[in-house]
Order: C-alpha cells, then structure tokens, then sequence
C-alpha cells in the first residue's frame, strides 16, 4: 500500500462529516479491535473519484469490534444498545455493530457459505467479496486514522472492481452489478 494512497484516503475520510462524527464516537466508545469498514469507506472514495456527494449511496456504517471473551447473541446485542444510544437519528439506525468474534456461528446460514472463525477484527477484511472492498478505518486517540486494507488500495483508487483473491465467494457477480449500477465507471475485473 502506498502511502500516497493512504493521504489521499485519509483526507476523503476526514472530509466527510458523518463518517468522522461516526469515527469520533467508536472512538470514545472504546470497543476492542474496532474498525469502521466496508461501504462506509470505499463508497466515499469512490463519490470522491466520481464527482459525486460524499454520502451518495452510503446506506450504514459498519462498525466491527472484536471481542471472544462472550460471543452469545445477548452480549453482541447488549454492545449494539450501547453503540445505538451513543448517536442521534439519523446515525444511530444507520450504525451496524457486529463482533467479528461471533460472524461463524451466523454466517453459513445468512449467505450459505462456511466461515471459520476469525481471530480478529482487520481478518474480516481478508475475507470481503470483493478485494477493492477491503478497507477499514479506526481514529486513533491521537488523531491519526489506522488504514487497514489487506489488498492494498490501487484497485479502488484505479476504479478497478476485483475479486478477493483469497477467498473466491458466490457473491462477486452480485456485488460487481450493484457497484456497477451505483459507479458506471467502475470497470470490472473478474
């Protein structure tokens, strides 16, 4: 990953208000491993490289924390009321936690495909549909902005749409027809 790709990355992050505030307040919440990742942010590079809003298409922010000390529904869901109070409309709807410690047990029944457990929070990212896709965020209690993306980020800042090639998923066809319909000028790589 370059780090002229990261300043870039970094400042369409910190030029988008609702993702910062989003960012700010995971921060001040203090979850293990956490990360914002997914639409969240690439979706905001790519309006960034297409003229387009920043929140044009943003549908939620994923917030992914890792915690294996109790991967019960009920501890997930006492996290998800804790995060939800944390925001204001129209935040606190669009706000998705999840701890990546617990995706296994939901997975294979939700998108009929197995998933070994993951050992922490940025792992997920090596498992997304697409290789673009992959990239998370976390604001760290200096300011900077930790980048995680496992693939690099060439593809998106090239608007090139590729598969992860690790992990080949029923999903790609799917996800490339939604991307493409958002970002004509995405071109698909397969």
């Amino acid at each position: 990953m370059t780090a002229a790709l990261e300043r870039r990355l970094d400042a369409i992050v910190r030029s988008s208000t609702s993702l910062m505030q989003v960012l700010e307040t995971a921060r001040r919440l203090a979850l293990p491993d956490w990360l914002i990742f997914s639409g969240a942010i690439y979706q905001r590079v790519l309006n960034h490289l297409t003229g387009r809003d920043l929140d044009y298409g943003i549908k939620d922010y994923d917030l992914g924390y890792f915690d294996p000390s109790d991967i019960s529904y009920e501890a997930e869901d006492r996290v998800i009321r804790r995060v939800a109070t944390a925001f204001e409309p129209p935040l606190r709807e669009m706000v998705e936690v999840r701890n990546q410690a617990r995706v296994h047990l939901w997975f294979e029944a939700k998108f009929g495909e197995s998933y070994a457990p993951l050992t922490c929070t940025a792992e997920a990212l090596n498992r997304f549909t697409s290789a673009t896709f992959s990239v998370g965020v976390r604001l760290e209690t200096d300011g900077r902005l930790t980048i995680v993306a496992p693939f690099g980020l060439d593809d998106l800042f090239a608007l090139r749409l590729a598969p992860n090639p690790a992990r080949k998923t029923n999903g790609f066809a799917r996800t490339a027809a939604s991307a493409t319909a958002r970002w004509p000028e995405l071109t698909v790589i397969n």
